[in-house]
């Protein structure tokens, strides 16, 4: 069939993947609710400047995955690729920065990455995020996991694991890209290309390459947990130690970064069994107490984590099948419409849920139809209806029917969707 088809990496979500996606969404609002987050927007689009400064220029996601455009007054214009940096902005942009400290808000949308599509990785996809500002206390990072663990738990997802690094601070962490340099240096002619540039431009996102996942040379790298400081061994220390309190079980992996430059100190992500190789991750967050300033505001610490809706949904368990109008009005011609339009209009105000079937084609296929639409109840206006004031009411798994007057019929359609009627009828 001729037509245009979507772009690729994008999808339609239709009624059944769509709801699947606003139950996951709708319980990791009420969890962060319930520990005192408050919901935000900001726009899709921001300026170009706010990710190159705030995400990283050396970042793959700057380099090559943004959607990146000029406006029609020439401003470069980006699609968010992520969600921390806008959030940031709207802070100093906004009343929040009068609030008292610290800021705890939420967040979801669409993002735009122009990435290689995969299970699970759309280049447009949808996150939930949280983010605390104004806080720099190591138990606010174990709060910030623990509403990430507390969300899977109550979406019934299992088969989950912690993983937690501390990447240090601007205080310890160039002393463990030295070393990491130094490591690496005898074995650079060797390397693949990428590793090569990552070592030249972020020496630490060499961890998380695939390419040096066998070999074992990531095993014997330096790891960043032996050149952390003292206080931001404290800190490490005191996020293991609320996380223990939370009773959430967790493994340290000295090889955990994360892709984006605005991290420090914790960093975590929550992988899944399920989801095999490179992409066993679900999604992740850390601290990031120096992104504020890279931004060109005052200094403000804060911690978050953001997911990809679309990961999320696909491990957990089904939605209910999204709500189906139970009744169906079907004019039967030649009697004239108006009737069937006012009596679906009037169910509906009800509180019913009802599907108008009021065209010229015959009562049998608009029979067909509804039965195929999935109502329980069909009601039937024909002339011989209109001129007795009544409506058929016809159920459609046991197909026996019955003549009730117009007036007052809400009462009687209530009580057979109710009842156990229509249930025995379709087992029959």
């Amino acid at each position: 069939m001729a037509g245009i088809s979507r772009p690729r990496g994008t999808e339609d979500l239709l009624p059944e993947p769509l709801a699947r996606l606003k139950r996951v969404l709708a319980a990791g609002l009420q969890v962060a609710a319930a520990h005192g987050y408050r919901q935000i927007e900001t726009p899709i689009f921001e300026s170009t400047d706010l990710f190159v400064r705030g995400v990283g220029e050396a970042t793959d996601v700057v380099t090559r995955e943004m959607y990146t455009f000029p406006d029609r007054g020439g401003r470069s214009l980006t699609l968010r690729p992520e969600g921390t940096a806008p959030v940031v902005r709207a802070f100093w942009e906004s009343p929040l920065r009068q609030e008292p400290l610290p800021v705890r808000v939420s967040y979801a949308g669409p993002m735009f990455r122009y990435d290689r599509p995969g299970k699970g990785r759309y280049r447009q996809f949808h996150q939930f995020g949280v983010e605390v500002l104004g806080e720099s206390e190591p138990e606010v990072d174990a709060e910030v996991i623990g509403l990430a663990w507390r969300w899977l738990e109550r979406l019934g997802i299992s088969g989950t694991s912690l993983q937690l690094n501390s990447l240090g601070d601007r205080e310890c962490r160039p002393t463990y890209r030295a070393a990491l340099l130094e490591f690496f240096e005898p074995q650079m002619a060797a390397l693949p290309e990428l590793d090569r540039e990552r070592l030249r431009r972020n020496p630490l996102r060499v961890l998380d390459s695939k390419e040096l996942a066998d070999d074992g040379l990531l095993d014997r790298a330096p790891r960043t947990i032996d050149y952390l400081c003292s206080e931001c061994r404290a800190a490490f220390d005191r996020v293991q130690e609320a996380l223990s309190a939370l009773g959430i079980p967790f493994a340290v992996n000295h090889r955990l970064v994360r892709g984006l430059d605005y991290y420090a100190r914790t960093a975590f992500e929550v992988w899944h069994q399920e989801l095999a190789g490179a992409q066993n991750a679900l999604f992740g967050g850390g601290r990031y107490d120096g992104l504020s300033e890279l931004l060109g505001y005052p200094p403000l610490p804060g911690v978050g984590f953001a997911a990809g809706l679309e990961r999320v949904a696909m491990i957990s368990a089904p939605a209910p099948e999204p709500g189906r109008p139970e009744v169906a009005v079907l004019s039967a011609p030649p009697a004239d419409s108006k009737a069937a339009v006012a009596l679906a209009d009037r169910l509906r105000r009800a509180g019913l849920s009802v599907l108008l079937d009021a065209g010229a084609r015959g009562l049998r296929g608009k029979l067909s139809f509804a039965e195929r639409s999935g109502v329980r109840l069909a009601l039937i206006l024909g002339e011989s209806e209109l001129r007795a004031r009544t409506v058929t009411i016809r159920r459609m798994a046991g197909r026996t029917q019955e003549s009730l007057p117009l007036e007052g019929v809400e009462g009687r359609i209530r009580e057979l969707l109710s009842s156990a009627e229509l249930a025995e009828e379709g087992a029959s």
